[in-house]
């Protein structure tokens, strides 16, 4: 099943896509299932899924404005350096022991077909794709054995940053990760039930037609079992919390025309997932 939070005709729900529709589920399930993250908290993807089966569309997807699947996420949790040659390009042969991790906030991401934002204050927009995973069932010390089973899907993620800001500080890069629009997720979370997370899945960055990123999560240093069992050591893991897993290394290496412009479109892809794709603008 793929979950859509979306506006139509001035109204924000949630639903279902179907083909080349949507089938709305708020209309659906009624006052005790508001948005995706109540879903999730009730435990509900059955109940959804029954509601949604055999059903007509109500909109075409066309005619609706996708929002990020999940609006007000408790946490979003996003790795780095954790494909093996992005982790090269920085100069280190050895993997990691354990994973880089910082936050981001959830309005430093737009959803599908939303325009980026390059902010007056710096041109450096640069992109990051990513497979992100969305928690269902929360926990604790999850064991790594487990921790498939605490996945409620899959989305896309281009975890945009402003890199001249992330070296303000000594130690972090929280400034360069969470300006308004830089990012985006979407366009919709596909249930772990349709998506194999035991075999590799690719994830590919097209810059204005141009594939600049390209690679496949069997080359992660830190699996989704192992990011799940890590995480949860130290923090309880909510229905709804996002993990951005990282970004491979981009193909084209030339520093003179690595930033966004306006006007560029970008598309993250992962075929068992769909495509994100969001233009350029800037700041006004």
């Amino acid at each position: 099943m793929k979950l859509a939070s979306y506006k139509a005709r001035g109204r924000e729900s949630f639903g279902a896509v179907s083909g080349d529709g949507v089938v709305d589920l708020k209309l659906r399930l009624g006052a005790n299932y508001t948005d995706i993250l109540h879903l999730l908290r009730a435990g509900a993807l059955d109940t959804a899924l029954a509601a949604a089966r055999g059903v007509r569309p109500d909109f075409p997807l066309r005619d609706i404005e996708l929002l990020p699947p999940i609006a007000s996420p408790e946490k979003i949790l996003c790795i780095g350096i954790n494909y093996a040659n992005r982790n090269t390009d920085y100069g280190d042969q050895e993997p990691p022991q354990y994973p880089s991790m910082f936050y981001r906030a959830p309005n430093s991401l737009v959803g599908h077909e939303h325009d980026l934002i390059i902010p007056r204050e710096s041109e450096q927009l640069d992109y990051e794709g990513e497979i992100a995973l969305v928690v269902g069932p929360g926990g604790r010390r999850i064991a790594r054995q487990e921790a498939l089973a605490h996945v409620a899907g899959v989305t896309l993620c281009n975890e945009g940053t402003i890199r001249d800001w992330i070296r303000h500080g000594k130690f972090n890069v929280t400034q360069g990760k969470n300006w308004d629009a830089s990012g985006s997720i979407g366009p919709w979370i596909v249930t772990a039930d349709e998506v194999d997370l035991t075999k590799p899945l690719q994830i590919t960055a097209r810059l204005n037609g141009e594939v600049t990123q390209d690679d496949t999560t069997d080359h992660l240093i830190k699996s989704f079992p192992d990011l799940i069992a890590y995480v949860s050591t130290f923090m309880t893991l909510k229905p709804g919390d996002i993990i951005a897993t990282g970004t491979p290394v981009k193909l084209k290496r030339d520093e003179t025309s690595r930033w966004l412009k306006a006007g560029d479109t970008l598309e993250i892809e992962c075929p068992a997932v769909g495509v994100l794709r969001n233009r350029v603008v800037a700041e006004q």
